[in-house]
């Protein structure tokens, strides 16, 4: 058997704030920043639909193994909705099946409106999305123009603020759970108006832990690439950033030794049930679990 070929690249550990252009797909910057840091490994947190700007944290190195806490964390976002009209991708960049005249509304009709969104709410995911059905994506056989049935999902929108309203346009801004479709809820949202409504521009403003606050254009990374990898690592949050506000326990020599060797560790104090981050010397060494007899497990660990 031949030996695997080595991954090029270098070791660079961080989170990166990227305020992500309209045109371009998630994957399309992810790649091209794994390039421009030279990094070895790199994932995103979530992908944003190609006409959306805002945040997508790009994880480097040992945060790729933290990045599912991000994916299923809470998201922020500011949508421009269009009324009166529908299209196939509940975006811009479909086309119009459907349009409506758009009824004489006030800020305290509208509120009556979204008031019915807010909590947990029931959504029946879109076509245009990644979601697979048998092995296919559903946006690719929404391409191929074939629609299947999908389960409706249960989502949580933790708050929606009208923003601006103008005669065929509204702004909203919007926090909800992980899975949540700003697509459908316009959609929705839309269909509750009676005129029909679609996203004509939409921002995410947070993700989890992170916002908008610092984060890095891709202009402003370029700029720092001219200047060395340096200044482009000065970018990057700590990989235990991603983990937010949980718990801090510090650990000593003998613990961390046993620790990583997969094995339970007893800590005076640590809390008694979830997930806890764990240091040593304060060095962020994982993320451990508590087990029911209080010891520490080991869940997930950086390198060495």
């Amino acid at each position: 058997m031949g030996r695997r070929k080595k991954t090029k690249g270098r070791d660079v550990h961080g989170v990166l704030l990227l305020d992500k252009p309209a045109g371009v797909t998630s994957n399309g910057v992810l790649q091209h920043l794994k390039h421009l840091y030279q990094a070895r490994k790199a994932g995103h947190t979530g992908s944003l639909d190609k006409p959306a700007t805002g945040l997508l944290p790009i994880c480097f190195g040992d945060a790729t193994k933290f990045s599912a806490y991000l994916l299923d964390s809470d998201k922020g976002y500011i949508a421009t909705c269009k009324l009166g009209a529908r299209t196939t991708t509940a975006d811009a960049i479909g086309e119009i099946i459907e349009e409506s005249p758009v009824p004489d509304l006030d800020s305290k009709q509208l509120e009556a409106v979204l008031s019915r969104f807010r909590g947990q709410i029931s959504q029946v995911p879109p076509m245009h999305s990644a979601l697979k059905h048998k092995g296919q994506r559903l946006y690719r056989l929404a391409y191929k123009g074939i629609e299947v049935e999908r389960e409706p999902r249960s989502v949580t929108i933790h708050s929606m603020t009208l923003l601006d309203h103008r005669k065929n346009e509204i702004d909203i801004e919007v926090h909800c759970s992980k899975g949540t479709y700003i697509r459908t809820l316009v959609e929705d949202i839309g269909k509750a108006l009676s005129c029909g409504a679609y996203v004509l521009s939409l921002r995410r403003i947070a993700v989890g832990p992170y916002t908008l606050d610092g984060a890095s254009t891709m202009d402003q990374l370029e700029s720092r690439a001219g200047e060395g990898l340096d200044s482009l690592d000065e970018q990057l949050r700590p990989v235990d950033s991603i983990l937010g506000n949980l718990p801090e326990i510090d650990l000593n020599e003998d613990m961390v030794f046993y620790l990583r060797r997969g094995q339970a560790v007893m800590v005076p104090h640590a809390p008694t049930d979830g997930l806890v981050r764990v240091y040593y010397n304060e060095q962020f060494i994982g993320l451990g679990e508590v087990k029911e007899d209080g010891r520490i497990a080991p869940k997930r660990l950086v390198s060495q």
